[in-house]
């Protein structure tokens, strides 16, 4: 390869992650996932605190049967109504905490459905590399962060636990509810003391992760001279970048242009769309000159000049399209045009010497009678 031997030091480049994210390879964390669920159902226990005499009364009247003498009948209808609760109460468990293990992926990594990781791969048989993955730097951090995890933990309940020892050795002088109690809150407390742990310890990996994935995707120098040397030979790029360099380019003109609209003879619109500036003075051009044009917004722009300079302005459309089109700011109409333009020009001569008359009609080449986007209209 063109990169072997090189240090990878670059950061990954877009079309790199975007590549990544298409082989399935998000950042997640899987002590996120176990802080996420433990949170979560530590959350619900403290929930179920509250509902769970109802919840439990009610399960339990499932069995009490008034009539003996129904038994039989009964015992299988009691049986599944109370199997059916034990089924909802999971499912209502289990929901939220899938939505949990949702979220959380959503919150790290984003969700992808990459259909490349579903395909198998042969090399992952090898055992050589087998052998090679389970003594790599990878597995040892994994088993470090495993040993690690168990100590925090241990040490987290072992914290909380000592302060109640006392309390918890005077279990056996106490009635059953108190020591219930008791257990229950110390098993809150552990509980709790343990989810925050995990809370650290995803955390912790969380970052963990994400530096190891960016230093997984990082690139050497030749490989981003290589991506760039191949989206840049791509002739839809290029004609992409050539494009918008062309109309960043027309726009500059175009507002380069705008205080010359002060010196036009006249403004043909379409309105709205398109507007082009005039300037015919017989004794000093063979024709006439586009001074200034725009589109959509710049359009508004030559037109509200010209307002203030009090131009006059014609509302031609076809003739608007067809020289905003076939023309060029600073250039002579097209030869095509001229009958149309002295129409026009006429039309304003009359206007400009207070002899108001109706427009004539402007007859233009029928190649040059343009749509909105420069089309001919004749080949609709």
């Amino acid at each position: 390869m063109a990169d072997d031997g090189q240090e990878k030091t670059e950061e990954p480049t877009p079309k790199k992650k975007e590549q990544a994210r298409e082989d399935g390879k998000l950042i997640t964390s899987k002590e996120m996932f176990v802080f996420t669920s433990i949170a979560a159902a530590t959350l619900g226990i403290l929930i179920a605190t509250q509902l769970l005499p109802g919840l439990t009364g009610k399960w339990a009247r499932g069995f009490v049967i008034e009539h003996p003498s129904k038994l039989d009948d009964l015992m299988l209808e009691r049986l599944g109504s109370a199997i059916l609760w034990v089924l909802m109460s999971g499912i209502i468990v289990g929901i939220p905490l899938m939505g949990v293990t949702v979220l959380t992926q959503a919150g790290m990594g984003g969700l992808n459905f990459a259909p490349k990781a579903l395909g198998f791969k042969f090399n992952k048989l090898d055992p050589l590399k087998g052998m090679k993955r389970m003594v790599s730097l990878k597995s040892l951090v994994e088993l470090a962060k495993a040993v690690l995890k168990v100590v925090f933990l241990i040490g987290s309940a072992i914290f909380v636990v000592i302060p109640s020892l006392p309390a918890i050795d005077r279990m056996a002088s106490m009635s059953p509810g108190d020591g219930a109690a008791l257990l229950g809150t110390t098993t809150l407390q552990v509980l709790s003391a343990m989810t925050i742990a995990l809370g650290v310890i995803g955390a912790l990996d969380l970052v963990w992760q994400i530096h190891t994935m960016l230093k997984d995707l990082r690139m050497s120098k030749q490989e981003i001279k290589e991506e760039f040397k191949e989206s840049e030979g791509s002739p839809e790029l290029k004609g992409q970048i050539r494009r918008k360099q062309n109309e960043a380019a027309m726009r500059a003109k175009q507002r380069a242009a705008l205080p010359n609209v002060d010196q036009a003879t006249a403004i043909v619109t379409n309105p709205t769309h398109f507007a082009v500036a005039l300037r015919y003075v017989p004794e000093e051009q063979s024709a006439p000159v586009i001074l200034a044009m725009g589109r959509g917004g710049m359009a508004q722009q030559v037109i509200e000049r010209g307002k203030k300079a009090k131009v006059t302005i014609v509302r031609v459309p076809p003739l608007a399209r067809a020289l905003y089109y076939t023309g060029g700011i600073g250039s002579e109409i097209s030869v095509q045009l001229y009958s149309a333009v002295a129409t026009l020009l006429a039309h304003v001569w009359r206007i400009e010497h207070g002899q108001p008359t109706d427009l004539p009609d402007i007859d233009l080449p029928p190649e040059l009678q343009l749509d909105e986007n420069g089309r001919p209209q004749s080949r609709k």
